[in-house]
């Protein structure tokens, strides 16, 4: 695993933090944010960013664990998941679930960003209460939802190589333009636009703009 973007980037850390504190009134003390590795298998999650750091093992467990991921997504599961964890049997529980129980945890909402290609980002709120009813819950996804386009942005500038306009050209690419509209689009050359593009393909390890374009949907850069 990488080290969670958050811990090189005061300001996804200090975004994390004010999110943490946002949510005070539901007792949600710990933030983990989830999203596919680019260069693994469907299945494949990294840590993106744990709040507060003490926690990144058990954060590290629940990327690790099959829960929530590629078989939850697979079988039609919801986006949105409420589970009291401290319910589980510990003897037969998750390892992610009993390093979570042993920092005090019991809840936890899951909402999902869907991704091209199977992935997604999954954003965690851990509360070491039991929320009273479904308008908590209902709640914390709406904070997810709320702050998750300007976490996205912050997770993008701290985890992405891409350069702004090697950016630009892909995301003009997914918007289906070719070289020469993006060129339009951009006032440069097509050659310009078609260096760029070769430039993120090189970075991503693809051979072809749309492993490219997925590549950097993956790690938020588009």
């Amino acid at each position: 695993m990488g080290v969670p973007v958050n811990f090189d980037s005061v300001s996804l850390d200090g975004l994390l933090s004010d999110w943490v504190g946002a949510l005070r009134e539901f007792s949600v003390e710990a933030i983990v944010v989830l999203g596919p590795d680019p260069f693994g298998t469907s299945e494949d999650r990294q840590v993106v960013a744990v709040h507060p750091p003490v926690l990144a093992d058990a954060a590290l467990a629940l990327a690790e664990s099959r829960d929530f991921g590629a078989p939850w997504r697979d079988s039609d599961a919801p986006l949105v998941a409420w589970q009291y964890i401290a319910k589980s049997d510990r003897l037969s529980a998750s390892r992610w679930r009993t390093l979570w129980l042993a920092h005090g945890f019991q809840t936890v909402v899951r909402v999902e960003f869907t991704l091209p290609a199977g992935r997604a980002f999954e954003c965690f709120m851990f509360s070491p209460r039991e929320l009273t009813d479904r308008a908590e819950a209902a709640s914390l996804v709406w904070s997810a939802l709320n702050i998750w386009p300007v976490v996205k942005r912050s997770i993008s500038v701290a985890r992405s190589t891409l350069s702004p306009r090697e950016r630009e050209c892909l995301t003009l690419a997914f918007q289906g333009l070719t070289a020469r509209e993006s060129a339009q689009s951009l006032n440069c050359t097509e050659r310009t636009v078609n260096y760029h593009l070769a430039n993120a393909m090189s970075k991503l390890k693809v051979d072809n703009k749309l492993a490219a374009i997925q590549r950097a949907c993956w790690l938020g850069a588009i």
